[in-house]
């Protein structure tokens, strides 16, 4: 039996915003003398909980304190470039696509999140979005899509996941899911393609993926 509802992710997936998250990781760890990424490098490392990102590439210890100071900055960074970004090349179509229910579930704080699906013109696409109701992010997506669902009413056994992390995978396999993971993102395709996960260079060929899945 096909799986009846997808989950997108929005940072990296939906929204094409990876040189944004790349300059703004950079002025985060420049703010505390750290060293600056590339974005090979980034999608190479990259990972959650992002301060364990944070202390690799600083090759220190980031307490909670410093991750929220970090993560302040990073965001602030992040905002000011953000009228720039523009969708996945696909995103509008791949979303038509998908023939069942559908939802946005994103590590970015929920009341950024809203007006931007708005701005993109994908307000009503969905039968639910959300994202962070907290003044710190970085952290795993598992319970985050656990809470989402029950929103939902929906088990996850009937759920796909499409993102572009292996946090996105973890937290699909938390509720019983499955995912589809998007090579266009912050996670570098090698891993992704390492982890033995179904893997797409394109958010159509991700929908046409998630819809052969049992």
């Amino acid at each position: 039996m096909a799986r009846t509802h997808l989950v997108w992710d929005w940072n990296g997936t939906l929204l094409d915003d990876l040189s944004l998250v790349v300059s703004s990781t950079n002025e985060a760890f420049a703010a505390v003398g750290g060293r600056s990424v590339d974005a090979d490098e980034h999608r190479s490392r990259f990972r959650r909980p992002v301060a364990e990102f944070y202390a690799e590439i600083l090759e220190r210890a980031v307490d909670e304190e410093e991750f929220g100071k970090l993560d302040r900055i990073f965001h602030d960074a992040y905002r000011m470039g953000l009228t720039s970004m523009a969708l996945a090349a696909d995103a509008t179509s791949a979303i038509r696509a998908w023939p069942g229910s559908q939802s946005l579930l994103s590590m970015w704080f929920h009341n950024e999140l809203v007006p931007a699906v708005e701005t993109y013109g994908l307000a009503g696409l969905f039968t639910r979005v959300d994202g962070l109701r907290t003044e710190v992010g970085g952290h795993l997506k598992a319970g985050h899509l656990a809470a989402h669902l029950a929103e939902l009413g929906i088990p996850g056994d009937q759920v796909v996941l499409i993102g572009d992390s292996l946090d996105d995978a973890a937290a699909a396999d938390s509720v019983g899911g499955q995912a589809v993971l998007y090579t266009g993102g912050f996670t570098h395709p090698d891993r992704l393609r390492a982890s033995g996960r179904p893997v797409a260079d394109t958010l159509l060929e991700a929908v046409e993926v998630a819809r052969s899945l049992k």
